[in-house]
Parts: C-alpha cells; structure tokens; sequence
C-alpha cells in the first residue's frame, strides 16, 4: 500500500515524495535501482578477480579438452560449445555482481542464457576446470557454490527452495559429476568426489566419495573412489529400485526350487491328498 501524507504519496523503499500525479509505490530510482557509488570499490579486490578470471579461462577451455572427446580445437571450442560460452560470459557477469554494478550483471546473465540455454545467476560461485556438457537447460541459482573440476550435464538444476534471501542453493564439492536431467534442491552440501545419476533428485547432504541416483536420491556406493576427470559413465549407474526387484525375483526362483524338490521327495498323493491327513 501505498503511504499517503494528506495529499501527497511517498516511496515506499526510500521514503522520498512523489509528485502529486505520481501514485506509484516506488519512486524512480528506487525503481529502476541504478545507484552505484564508485568509492565503495575495492580496487585490489577488483584487481585479484581480473587475474582470477583470467586463470580460469584457461582452465574451463582447457577441461573442455580433458572432459569431451569430441573437441577438436580451440576455435571450435570457444565459437561451438555454449557450455563454454555460458562460463566465460559468467566469470564477466559474475565479476560485476561482486563489483556490486546493479543491472548489468543480469543483464549479461541474460544474453548468455538467450544465446546458450543455460541459466547462471551472476551471484553464483564456481571453482576452475569447471564444464557444461551440451549445456540447454541448465539452471545454476544465485548463492550456488560449485568447486573445481566438476561438470554437469544438460538440464541440470542447482535450485533453491525458500523465497528469503538467505542461503538457498547448493554447494558442491571437487570433482563432482552430475548427470544428465539431475535436480539439487536447497541448500545441500554435496561432498568431494561424488557422481550423481542422470534424472535423479537430491534433496539432503551428500557425503564424500559417494555414487547417488533415483527420485529420491539414494547413496548406493562409498567406495572411496575418485572420480576420473574424463568421465562420460554418468549414465552407467546401478538403479537401486531394479536390483530389489532382481534379488525379489531370485528368491521367488529359488523358493519355487525349493517346493519342487520337496515335491518330489514327498510325492504327488501327499500333496494331493491334503498332507496325507
């Protein structure tokens, strides 16, 4: 509601009056929030994430190399692959948001989902060796947190599931491999070295070393393992729901085993008869 001061209506983020015809909740500049003071800059700050972005870059064309057996060249790396494009032009997005430049972080976050399908939040952190495979769908929220060398496959979601400007993403650990269609829901910390299964839904901590698939997300292996840094067997997971459903149907053989054996040792009028009663 707007608030009224007898005939005149102020700004309901700032306070500031508004003209007479002007019955709006926000003013101007609240509304378009385009305020940027340049002295609240941290130039050194400012200076490491320059270098930062310029090691990265190395690194995320460099893991599309490691990751793809399909790349082929740089050129065709950096104009043919939105997984790559869609990093690149976050590391940028993402340098302005820490900058605190407002719009232009979206608005670069825009253009990118526009040319690659891929969602990234400007305010969202990811470590080096960093890979989208394929990339369309993708969604990585505002206070995700990624770490080095992992790689998601398309229509991966790191989602939130609260409405208040908290906390409300996933983080992920190293060498964390999510497979195709995968959904991460709220701020779970998933562990170094986990691998998570195409389609699966991970909503609770996930701890190192571990394999995760199905709806919901089941731990099926701690190994121990590292995951390899080339690593396309995303697909290649147990499902735990059809080995229940194999060790069921190998009881039922062997109990029908079983009831033949005894069948034959006792013999047909036993049973015909009602147990020889």
């Amino acid at each position: 509601m707007i608030k009224k001061d007898g005939l005149n209506f102020h700004c309901l983020s700032c306070g500031d009056l508004l003209g007479e015809k002007d019955q709006e909740a926000l003013c101007t500049k609240c509304l378009l929030n385009l305020e940027f003071d340049v002295g609240q800059i941290d130039f050194d700050h400012m200076k490491d994430h320059i270098l930062q972005i310029l090691d990265h870059f190395s690194s995320d064309v460099r893991s599309a190399f490691e990751k793809d057996p399909a790349a082929r060249s740089i050129v065709e790396v950096l104009t043919s692959y939105p997984g790559i494009k869609a990093i690149l032009l976050h590391r940028v997005a993402h340098f302005f948001y820490e900058v605190g430049l407002p719009f232009v972080p979206r608005f670069l976050s825009d253009v990118s989902r526009q040319i690659t399908g891929i969602d990234i939040h400007p305010g969202a952190e990811i470590g080096s060796n960093f890979f989208i495979d394929h990339g369309s769908g993708t969604v990585i929220g505002e206070t995700a947190e990624v770490g080095d060398n992992c790689t998601l496959y398309q229509n991966v979601t790191l989602g939130g599931t609260s409405l208040k400007r908290e906390k409300r993403h996933p983080t992920l650990g190293n060498n964390v491999v999510i497979g195709a269609g995968a959904k991460l829901l709220g701020p779970i910390k998933i562990g170094n070295n986990v691998k998570v299964g195409a389609n699966s839904v991970v909503t609770k901590d996930i701890p190192d070393n571990a394999v995760v698939v199905g709806v919901p997300g089941r731990i099926i292996s701690r190994e121990g393992k590292k995951i390899p840094r080339i690593d396309l067997d995303h697909a290649d997971l147990p499902d735990p729901i059809v080995n229940l459903i194999k060790r069921l149907e190998e009881r039922i053989i062997n109990l029908e085993h079983k009831t033949t054996e005894d069948e034959e040792e006792l013999g047909e009028e036993f049973f015909d008869y009602g147990g020889g009663i």
